[in-house]
């Protein structure tokens, strides 16, 4: 896909391009919108849907020529053809041509690299193959520990002043450094790599300078796990039968972490917002009609985690949506504006419970292979945080938050919230509030002892209303009753012997366990 006409004067000259505010700014050779240069991505896109269809043409940095796709089925149509479609940018025509420079700030997005996501045929079975192998041996039970650790941990840093921000505290923190752990290099868990994860992400100046810090941390761990194996991640990779090199093994997990570290942040953002903004929607979650990871999966349906993902390429001349396609064209993958194509929600007011239909984690072969793992984050973090701040509270209100948006996603910038002070809990515990100490011994079938009750005393207008009535006074006519005659003291009876106490047996002991006693 290439403009038809360029203006004269390119796009480097200030002196000719619109002020910002003004409704051409944006605009680019030919009158196509400039996604890097446009705010509300979201009116964009509803507005290219109604321009050109499923399929609009839009231009990149640099006025580099791409399609970004709208349309739920076209989409999937897109990234379950792999005979018409790839993910090898070497045949992009913009590149071939020299028009997409080195430094591109979509270049750690668009380069090929010698991962299974831009791989095909027996290449990507290798290359796939290997990941696949890998995440197969994640051990759920051991990474949602470590989920809740690290969850308590985060929140102990904050719980007791009452206020925190939950994407800044939280949410940014808390897939790094469970990632980290399940890589199998937790010592590389630090402000900066965090900070580096999400400049790389951004496509800005700085983003190549970030992504080789990302890519020094991973080949550190590459080389070690040559010299050292060990049952994480990166030791199964690295011993896979596929036999990676070196390269390629820093590369995928760069990949897995960058992609499952940006989805999850995002998708623990956007659920806690829900959360604190939503009366109905917390209603739901706390009365147990919708649990969390249906919150989840209803966040991926309104605000997925990726808008876009960049990019899929035409492997010969194809129609989509009503467009005519060249091969070399360049194709975004277009999450967001997929998810709420009028065709297959009508009414976005409505809940997607059991819909597992939506285009997050993509489709076909290059479908996201770490996807369990984002939403076990996301499940058990969300649930452990409220266990500890049940009362949680937003702290602004809700016209006030805003978002960094990307041509690749939509990040929340800060969750300020309020919350009842708590205390600082061991990280080894299940989140929860303090469990109340247990109360005193009593049989089972007897009433526990009551506490005396002091009466209130009464005014005297009061104690006179309450005053039993007296009884009356037996007439002359009728005899009185005889006046009854004292009885003797009873004398006290000896009592037997106390029998000495009978240990219970196995099923009283499990019922008291059973019941908390």
């Amino acid at each position: 896909m290439t403009p038809e006409s360029h203006s004269p004067a390119g796009t480097g000259d200030a002196r000719l391009e619109p002020p910002p505010g003004c409704p051409a700014h944006g605009l680019g050779p030919g009158g196509l919108q400039r996604l890097h240069q446009t705010e509300d991505l979201e009116e964009l896109y509803e507005k290219l849907r109604a321009e050109h269809g499923p399929v609009a043409p839009v231009l990149l940095h640099d006025d580099v020529p791409m399609w970004v796709v709208l349309g739920h089925a076209e989409n999937l149509h897109m990234v379950r053809s792999p005979s018409q479609f790839c993910r090898d940018s070497r045949i992009w025509t913009p590149l071939k041509e020299g028009k997409v420079k080195p430094d591109h700030p979509l270049m750690p997005h668009i380069a090929w690299q010698p991962i299974c996501s831009h791989a095909e045929g027996d290449e990507h079975k290798r290359l796939r193959g290997a990941v696949t192998a890998a995440m197969s041996t994640i051990d759920y039970r051991s990474l949602r520990r470590h989920i809740n650790r690290h969850t308590q941990t985060l929140v102990n840093r904050f719980c007791e002043r009452g206020r925190a921000d939950l994407v800044g505290q939280f949410a940014e923190y808390l897939p790094m450094g469970v990632l980290c752990e399940v890589l199998g290099m937790p010592e590389e868990f630090n402000d900066r790599m965090v900070e580096a994860a999400r400049d790389t992400l951004k496509g800005t100046e700085t983003s190549l300078a970030s992504n080789a810090y990302v890519m020094e941390a991973v080949g550190r761990l590459t080389a070690r796990r040559r010299l050292q194996p060990d049952d994480d991640f990166a030791g199964y990779l690295v011993n896979h039968p596929a036999r990676l090199t070196d390269e390629e093994v820093s590369e995928h997990l760069r990949v897995v972490l960058l992609a499952a570290y940006e989805a999850t942040t995002n998708l623990i953002g956007n659920v806690l917002r829900v959360v604190l903004t939503d009366p109905g929607f917390r209603a739901q979650l706390s009365g147990g009609q919708m649990t969390v990871p249906e919150a989840v999966e209803q966040s991926l349906w309104d605000e997925p985690p990726f808008s876009t993902v960049l990019a899929y390429f035409a492997k010969q001349d194809v129609e989509l949506g009503g467009q005519r396609i060249r091969a070399g064209d360049g194709l975004l993958f277009g999450i967001a504006p997929g998810n709420v194509d009028p065709r297959v929600r009508p009414d976005l007011e409505a809940h997607m419970q059991g819909n597992r239909s939506h285009l997050a984690f993509g489709g076909g072969p290059h479908e996201c292979p770490g996807q369990d793992i984002g939403r076990a984050i996301a499940d058990t973090g969300v649930d452990a945080l409220l266990l500890r701040l049940p009362d949680v509270q937003l702290d602004c209100d809700e016209d006030e938050l805003t978002w960094r948006s990307s041509i690749a996603s939509r990040h929340l910038v800060e969750l300020p919230v309020r919350f009842e002070p708590k205390a600082q809990q061991e990280v080894t515990e299940k989140p929860g509030l303090p469990i109340p100490p247990p109360r005193a011994e009593w049989s089972i079938g007897t009433e526990p002892p009551r506490a005396e009750v002091p009466r209130p005393e009464l005014p005297r207008a009061e104690r006179r209303r309450t005053r039993p009535e007296a009884q009356p006074q037996p007439s002359a006519s009728v005899p009185a009753a005889p006046a009854p005659q004292p009885q003797p003291p009873l004398q006290p009876q000896p009592q037997p012997d106390p029998a000495p106490a009978r240990r219970p047996g196995a099923w009283q002991r499990v019922v008291r366990w059973w019941r908390g006693y």
